[in-house]
């Protein structure tokens, strides 16, 4: 999402900037390691090996949400495919974070679409109609409770989350920390040393 504040910036810099805070469970990974995530979090509470609630997602969110699901610890099944991948590019949605497997990843890898899994599973899905789903809960995810409107922001480090009415303060002080790094890493070029830097000892 180009136009987010947090746009731009990466996760591991957003977590620090945020006071080390947001980081979500580090099996969260992309798919393809080029995917980038930065958008509102849409939440979706999915029952173990169900993803109805996924495609009913996809046609919830706005254009530029990032769908964050949590499968409550079912991560045997791939909840996610190529048709979903498909279906959410054509809402132009932002991504999907999910704490459980994802299946066609050579297919997901060659889209545009970002994806985030805690593992991949072939094994399929149910679609019960009857299933005790929700989308805009809260979501627990490791450490870290979602919201709707949170910010996502992932990249091939992980995935941080920034409550919604604090994303402002954290993109300034993430972009003051970019520069102070680029001061850092032109100080070394010059031939100063990390020790000297940041006042180590030796």
């Amino acid at each position: 999402m180009a136009d987010h504040p947090l746009s731009g910036l990466s996760a591991a810099t957003v977590h620090e900037a945020y006071g080390a805070q947001g980081a979500l469970p580090s099996a969260i990974k992309p798919v393809a390691p080029r995917f980038r995530l930065c958008g509102p979090a849409l939440t979706v509470d999915c029952p173990p090996g169900d993803n109805l609630w996924l495609h009913r997602a996809i046609y919830a969110a706005a254009p530029g949400d990032v769908i964050v699901a949590d499968v409550h610890g079912q991560t045997e099944a791939g909840y996610w495919g190529e048709i979903l991948s498909h279906a959410a590019l054509a809402r132009d949605l932002g991504g999907l974070l999910i704490t459980g497997g994802v299946r066609d990843c050579t297919a997901i890898s060659a889209l545009e679409f970002p994806v985030f899994a805690a593992n991949v599973c072939l094994r399929g899905t149910v679609k019960d109609a009857h299933g005790k789903g929700r989308l805009g809960a809260v979501l627990r995810i490791g450490e870290v409770d979602v919201r709707p409107g949170d910010a996502v922001v992932g990249d091939a480090d992980g995935a941080v989350v920034v409550r919604a009415d604090e994303i402002e303060d954290v993109a300034a002080a993430a972009h003051a920390r970019d520069a102070a790094e680029r001061e850092t890493l032109e100080r070394l070029r010059r031939g100063e040393t990390t020790l000297g830097i940041l006042g180590l000892p030796t």
